[in-house]
């Protein structure tokens, strides 16, 4: 029940399930997202990351279950849900005909805003492509189309918005960077779901992360809830925290199941390393 000192959350998710054919996706997922909040589904490849979003972004259809965005039920009221939202998927939606800056005018004008000129200029600013601003996109590299199409998304400073495997192909420097944009967004207000591959990635943004493996939630917590389910390794009575990582693989392991012994020699070992992408 929603009270005074608890609002209702940006995003509930409550037993959705998704199948294609025969194979099942999404088998009961359930989560809430706090307004403001930075909210990290982390999962491997297959693990029904993307299947979600484009549930909650009112791309699919779920076969059980409800979920709600910004108040709206995305199965009732979809159109209500796009005008509360932005998607940001795996792949760069850019119109390559188009100069970066002309994509971001055309998309400011759409969302009928005044002075789209001076929001292209902006974000062409805060994302490091001021100079290649009047080249067609086709130009770009596949870096910094990704900066391109994430720029997009936050023109008209929609209340929620969603980012799938967000910096996938970028470089150290441009991670950054959307890194600490998504940051900002999120100290405006903004509620950001973010999917990722990326344990670092997790760890440097999420205030919450919900592990989905083999379409189900097994964990969900902030970083310090999570790390606790591991006791800290002792070597040569030195403590060590265990880090997102050794979570992640104890807790889905090679079958889904708890595989202790591996993560402890995987923490004997020290190989845990930050910016390790799953596979």
């Amino acid at each position: 029940m929603t009270t005074a000192t608890q609002p209702a959350p940006a995003i509930r998710v409550q037993g959705i399930e998704k199948s294609f054919k025969d194979l099942q996706v999404l088998k009961g997922v359930d989560f809430d997202v706090k307004a403001g909040s930075i909210f990290a589904l982390l999962g491997s490849n297959g693990a029904g990351k993307t299947t979600l979003v484009r549930i909650l972004s009112t791309l699919l259809k779920a076969d059980a279950g409800t979920a709600t965005v910004h108040g709206f039920d995305v199965a009732a009221k979809p159109n209500d849900v796009r005008e509360s939202i932005s998607l940001t998927g795996q792949f760069a939606a850019v119109d390559e005909v188009l100069t970066g800056r002309e994509n971001l005018v055309l998309v400011a004008k759409l969302r009928h805003l005044k002075n789209p000129g001076a929001i292209a200029d902006d974000l062409l600013a805060m994302f490091g492509l001021t100079e290649a601003g009047g080249r067609r996109a086709a130009t770009y590299s596949g870096g910094m189309r990704r900066r391109l199409d994430i720029s997009m998304s936050l023109i008209g400073d929609p209340p929620v918005i969603f980012l799938d495997e967000p910096t996938t192909g970028l470089d150290p420097q441009a991670r950054i960077e959307v890194w600490q944009t998504v940051k900002q967004l999120a100290k405006g207000g903004t509620t950001v779901l973010l999917t990722t591959q990326y344990l670092d990635e997790a760890e440097q943004l999420a205030d919450r992360i919900a592990i989905l493996h083999e379409g189900r939630i097994i964990q969900n917590g902030t970083l310090a809830e999570l790390k606790q389910l591991l006791p800290a390794a002792k070597v040569e009575y030195v403590e060590k925290q265990p880090s997102l990582e050794d979570v992640f693989l104890t807790l889905v392991g090679h079958t889904g199941e708890a595989a202790t012994d591996d993560a402890d020699t995987t923490r004997a070992s020290g190989s845990a390393s930050a910016g390790k992408e799953l596979r």
